[in-house]
């Protein structure tokens, strides 16, 4: 029976900057029933990913891979093929798309399997919300395209979030709503569900102006999106109408903003809704004042819209938004293609230090 070496990246968990590779093997005669080994493919990598190391023990994203003491798996999305399976549903080289660990391979137990997907239902898999465990067959998924991985990688997980959030938003905001200002407006889940929440707005019978705030480097590159009504860089905040009902959707987890825009819209604040962290170095810091907001978990609202709309609903209707969003997109975007463990850690760093450009689709290969 073959045996498989692995490779982990690991993080630490108090300082993110340190890294640990660790080998070690996957014995196929030890495997039990219904265990698949996938390994991993090619994957995606984002502010998104360093939102799951910065988060990872107050959100539980450490708990879904199992590392060395003091240490943490960052969760990565992209795809795997199945290298060994005991189960009878899946064969080798099947191709998926799911939650993966910031590795070469992971072992799973394969359950719930359907002709369109399978979860992972080990016990190990100390889990937060079953979207997690989902691992989508590329066969049968509306979405996939051979000849777009690169978009797939990238703004799978982050239009997913941008694509329910844009329904959640749909449910708060109303008639009195004026603006919905969006930070971190160049980072892709932004702008996905900027895209989204502008070109819904009048099918909702609503008035709102969609507005992107956003660093002075990365004002043209948002401006030219054409997914915001409104681009205003960081220190021209103030110049929005102070009395008109605002949402404020954050991505920057950058409190001495989040402060001054409370300030500013006091009373007229409608919202302030947290949903990822794109600055790095304010998270690393403590400041004075309470902020007034509450957090956005998607897979809590993509339950929700499953409910709703059924599982292939809700498959059709995100192929439908990603299909529109890709193609309006397509002009402005390039993919960098990383291969190799020490260049993987590099992409890593230079994201932890919010390097990313964000012109780029950044495709990791181990």
């Amino acid at each position: 029976m073959p045996v498989f070496t692995r490779q982990q990246i690991q993080t630490n968990k108090t300082e993110l900057s340190k890294l640990a590779v660790v080998k070690d093997s996957i014995n196929t005669d030890s495997l039990g029933s219904d265990e698949v080994v996938l390994k991993v493919e090619s994957f995606g990598f984002s502010a998104n990913n360093i939102t799951y190391a910065l988060f990872g023990e107050k959100m539980g994203y450490w708990g879904f891979f199992p590392a060395q003491d003091g240490f943490g798996i960052m969760p990565i999305w992209g795809f795997a093929t199945v290298e060994y399976s005991n189960s009878p549903d899946l064969v080798v080289g099947e191709k998926v798309f799911g939650y993966l660990p910031f590795a070469t391979h992971l072992v799973i137990t394969a359950g719930k399997i359907t002709a369109n997907d399978f979860y992972d239902v080990s016990p190990a898999r100390k889990s937060i919300s079953s979207v997690y465990d989902q691992y989508v067959r590329c066969s049968a998924d509306p979405a996939y395209d051979p000849n777009k991985e690169d978009w797939q990688l990238n703004f799978r997980p982050l239009f997913m979030t941008s694509f329910v959030l844009d329904d959640f938003v749909g449910e708060i905001a109303n008639p009195d709503t004026v603006n919905i200002v969006l930070t971190s407006a160049s980072s892709k889940t932004a702008y996905g569900a900027a895209y989204l929440l502008k070109q819904h707005c009048k099918e909702r019978g609503l008035n709102y102006n969609v507005v992107g705030l956003t660093s002075v480097n990365n004002k043209a590159f948002t401006q030219k999106t054409v997914c915001y009504d409104l681009v205003l860089d960081y220190q021209k905040f103030a110049t929005l109408d102070k009395n008109a009902s605002t949402i404020v959707l954050d991505f920057s987890g950058n409190k001495p903003l989040l402060l001054d825009l409370q300030g500013h819209l006091n009373t007229s604040m409608q919202k302030m809704i947290y949903i990822g962290v794109t600055d790095v170095e304010s998270q690393a810091k403590s400041y004075a004042g309470e902020l007034h907001g509450e957090f956005f978990f998607a897979p809590t609202q993509v339950n929700k819209c499953m409910k709703e709309w059924g599982g292939k609903g809700f498959m059709q209707r995100y192929a439908v938004a990603w299909g529109g969003f890709s193609k309006h997109m397509k002009p402005l975007l390039s993919t960098t293609n990383i291969t190799g463990g020490e260049a993987i850690q590099e992409i890593y760093l230079d994201g932890l230090a919010g390097k990313f450009d964000t012109s780029q689709m950044y495709v990791l290969r181990f």
